[in-house]
């Protein structure tokens, strides 16, 4: 088998999972991460509820600007490739506490947005952080949980977050018509910000020093979890731009409607997804991969030819919660991985892949809105979701 690599060699040092290290060292580096994950949830729940309203109530953006905006947020996620390499210098938890700040700082300038190359900018921001964090926490779980553990983990640590963002729709729905969008992002990011400043002297990863490589190994093996990353970047976007601006756009719906929304979705998921974790590391990742994917079709098909309301909030809910699952996708990574030092490169790399799709949906589908009509939009995720189904059914996770 040919593999290939993304860069030069080196002798630095990465986590090893299979090192013994103190149960006081293991529950510090599990607060750290607990932790991490409230601000990440708290500052990413409020902006999430606030944006589309915000854009379409205060600035007046179309669905092609909207695509275009969000199309620019994905961009850092191209950029996730290159935690591997912070992981060389950094712990995977010193580089989340750092993005939680940097994440803190983008949501805080959107407060003093007026235009839409504001929006683009402090979008840009946030979006650093929260790109940034999402591929280091990932591999931080893996790296200090078994790959019986590390499911239940991501699953416990995905339920945190629902619960986490509860407070984040509360502020919402309690504090917008008194205070308004822009007090609220002002005060949010500087929460988020000051918090992550404090935990960063605690960013320190239990475990011994292994040799690892400054590179990047693209296997062979690895090409279905490289394609279904690229599939869920493409799936993802249908829901986060288009969802939610169909809400808001074409029905008016109220940034506290939309809260309450999130407000349910979190509820489910309170209890979803820890059993999520629990059940796929029963049942496995591709029968709960296809489950997603089968379900998902239905949701999209309801976004393009129900007109009705509640239909609409239904789906909404349902395709929030569908996300659990993507949880299967980095335990299955985890099992097919050759060593545990390709963990955090590859982790990234997914995230990478992930996110070329996702700079290229927003905009292709606001077109395709403003163009010939939000139904095809969603027929769009259809197709997805038709050929990620299909992919799933080869996944084994055999060595």
């Amino acid at each position: 088998m040919t593999d290939l690599s993304l860069s030069t060699t080196s002798n630095d040092v990465l986590t090893d999972p299979a090192t013994a290290i103190t149960s006081a060292q293991h529950r510090l580096a599990l607060v750290v991460i607990v932790l991490t994950n409230f601000l990440l949830s708290f500052g990413f729940r409020l902006w999430q509820s606030l944006f589309n309203n915000f854009a379409v109530q205060e600035l007046g953006v179309r669905a092609d600007q909207i695509g275009l905006v969000q199309s620019i947020r994905e961009i850092p996620g191209l950029l996730g490739f290159s935690v591997g390499l912070l992981a060389l210098l950094l712990t995977e938890m010193r580089i989340a506490g750092l993005s939680v700040v940097l994440m803190g700082v983008g949501i805080a300038m959107t407060g003093g947005v007026s235009s839409l190359p504001g929006l683009i900018a402090s979008t840009l921001v946030m979006s650093i952080g929260f790109h940034f964090f999402i591929s280091s926490n990932s591999s931080a779980v893996l790296l200090l949980f078994g790959e019986d553990d590390a499911p239940r983990t991501l699953g416990r640590l995905s339920s945190l977050s629902a619960v986490t963002a509860l407070a984040g729709a509360g502020v919402v729905f309690l504090a917008l018509d008194a205070l308004g969008f822009r007090t609220l992002f002002y005060a949010t990011g500087a929460l988020v910000a000051v918090g992550g400043l404090a935990l960063l002297p605690w960013g320190r990863q239990p475990a011994r020093p292994v040799r690892t490589r400054r590179r990047t190994p693209v296997r062979r093996r690895y090409w279905l979890y490289y394609t279904l990353e690229f599939l869920m970047g493409s799936r993802r976007h249908i829901f986060t731009t288009f969802a939610i601006f169909l809400l808001v756009r074409e029905y008016r719906v109220t940034a506290q409607t939309i809260t309450v929304l999130f407000v349910i979705n979190n509820l489910i998921g309170t209890f979803l997804y820890q059993q999520f974790g629990k059940i796929i590391a029963r049942f496995g990742e591709r029968r709960m991969l296809t489950l997603n994917f089968a379900l998902l079709i239905f949701v999209f098909l309801g976004y393009a030819y129900i007109p009705l309301l509640p239909v609409l909030y239904v789906l909404f809910v349902a395709d929030q919660v569908l996300f659990g699952f993507r949880i299967a996708l980095s335990s299955y990574f985890q099992k097919i991985a050759i060593r545990p030092e390709e963990i955090t490169p590859n982790i990234s790399l997914g995230q990478t892949i992930n996110h070329i799709a996702a700079v290229i949906i927003p905009v292709v589908g606001g077109v395709v809105w403003e163009t010939i009509g939000s139904r095809y939009t969603f027929l769009v995720g259809v197709g997805i979701a038709i050929l990620s189904l299909t992919l799933v059914q080869w996944m084994h996770t055999e060595a």
